[in-house]
């Protein structure tokens, strides 16, 4: 009974709907497991599952810093919603606004804009909020200009192509202040984003290095900036301390208790006074709940997330569930009166299936469970072969952390046939050398045609640069 759908909306429901808004972790592992629990009931129409996503995959963010660094190819740290969800109903687009007295979600599609017939409503029995997050940015004089993200396949990637541009920028130029500005990176933010994407790329550009004439690894210059006194807090802070001494012995700058002020003109201004000209600025710096949230009137705490209970239901609301970084869920194994569990991929993962049993119960008629999930611990990697980990009360640094860190990330990533695609990435990486191809081109594809018609790129609105 498996369908897609870019603008026309799920006709009426033929038993009771359930409806996912989010193709993200807790979006994609709610939908499967209920797909697996309710097989007999989509089958026969007593059911039927709707998966609202912007994209039409959901991307495993802890492989973003390697697919950066080449390490594993792109298609590979995305997983396709209608090969894994071949028995739900997947709608590419975006909730507006959700009601939920009427019980209906304003979603507008791809062919929104195209049919001019404007957003349409599903309606809903049962609503999953799963929406994730978006970058937090502050207001930071061009930071809207000139800053990367970091937290889309397609962010990795660009970022990726460009600094190797930045490479054959430097390598092409007789400015020495284009040159220095070219080979010098700035990452702000010292969370796991930030971290891991400056080392894996760090890593890369070290060895691309080599097949420039006029670029030496020690002619490119790192930056880390992070607001408080620690990076990689999750990991503890001894575990921290190792990580700063294992980046600041690869001549990276690591910078702690400074803030970015400024990036005008393509020149980072840092609160302890420093001012490094660099056209590469990636920011890092922390996550906020989607904006849907506050559209839906729903009770929200001080960091805008669904208040939830711990058997995952929205506080106050009939029928209405949430999980991951939309929610904040109470932890129970935590004696601090309070407490929440952290908005990352382990909790993820485990409240999506706690969350798709208790829906099923709720339809079942049957009692619902709470959520208890003990943090086992955080691992991380800083380039190739180097790491740091702190799990179960254990610390590990250097080879065996970074083993772990990719042990680990591979067993949870989902599907066998990406497991199995990782891990052929990575023999082969063992026994072949790093590419080093940069791809900018591909975020202008239609560029050589408009030059062939004589046209200069981006002159019409539609291939532009």
């Amino acid at each position: 009974m498996a369908s897609d759908s870019g603008g026309t909306p799920p006709g009426p429901p033929p038993g009771a709907r359930i409806l996912v808004v989010g193709g993200g972790y807790v979006g994609m592992y709610t939908a499967l497991r209920l797909q697996r629990k309710l097989k007999q009931r989509l089958r026969s129409g007593e059911a039927e599952i709707v998966v609202v996503t912007p994209d039409p995959y959901m991307t495993y963010q802890p492989f973003l810093p390697e697919a950066a660094a080449g390490s594993i190819s792109p298609r590979h740290v995305v997983v396709p919603l209608r090969r894994v969800l071949p028995h739900c109903t997947i709608v590419i687009g975006e909730a507006q606004r959700i009601d939920t007295v009427k019980r209906t979600a304003t979603v507008t599609t791809l062919a929104t804009a195209e049919d001019g017939t404007g957003a349409i409503e599903i309606p809903y029995d049962e609503i999953v909020i799963a929406p994730g997050s978006v970058s937090r940015t502050l207001p930071v004089p061009g930071l809207a200009d000139h800053g990367f993200g970091f937290k889309t396949i397609e962010e990795a990637i660009g970022l990726r192509n460009h600094v190797i541009e930045q490479m054959d920028i430097a390598s092409a130029t007789r400015d020495p202040a284009i040159r220095d500005a070219a080979l010098t990176f700035v990452f702000v933010g010292g969370g796991y984003a930030g971290v891991e994407a400056l080392a894996e790329l760090e890593d890369m550009a070290r060895y691309t290095a080599r097949y420039y004439h006029n670029i030496k690894a020690e002619d490119l210059k790192w930056i880390l900036v992070e607001a408080t006194g620690r990076i990689l807090p999750e990991v503890g802070e001894s575990m921290g301390r190792y990580a700063v001494r294992e980046l600041r012995g690869r001549n990276i700058d690591v910078r702690l208790d400074t803030r970015l002020e400024s990036c005008e003109d393509r020149v980072a201004v840092l609160s302890d006074g420093s001012r490094f000209p660099t056209r590469t600025l990636v920011w890092t710096a922390g996550v906020k709940p989607a904006p849907l949230l506050a559209a839906t009137g729903l009770p929200l705490n001080d960091r805008g997330r669904l208040i939830c209970t711990a058997r995952l239901t929205v506080e106050g609301a009939e029928h209405v569930w949430a999980a991951g970084d939309a929610a904040a869920v109470p932890d129970l194994t935590s004696d601090e009166p309070g407490r929440e569990t952290a908005p990352n991929a382990q909790h993820a993962v485990r409240q999506a299936k706690a969350l798709a049993e208790n829906i099923v119960a709720s339809m079942n008629g049957e009692p619902l469970t709470e959520y208890r999930h003990s943090y086992a611990g955080s691992v991380a990697s800083l380039g190739l072969h180097k790491g740091v980990a702190h799990v179960y009360g254990r610390r590990l640094k250097g080879y065996p952390a970074w083993l772990m860190h990719r042990t680990y990330h591979l067993s949870r990533v989902p599907t066998f046939n990406r497991k199995a695609r990782v891990l052929a990435e990575w023999t082969l990486a063992g026994l072949f050398k790093r590419e080093i191809v940069s791809l900018g081109s591909l975020e202008h594809p239609r560029a050589e045609f408009e030059l062939a018609a004589g046209r200069r790129p981006g002159t019409d609105g539609d291939g532009g640069q």
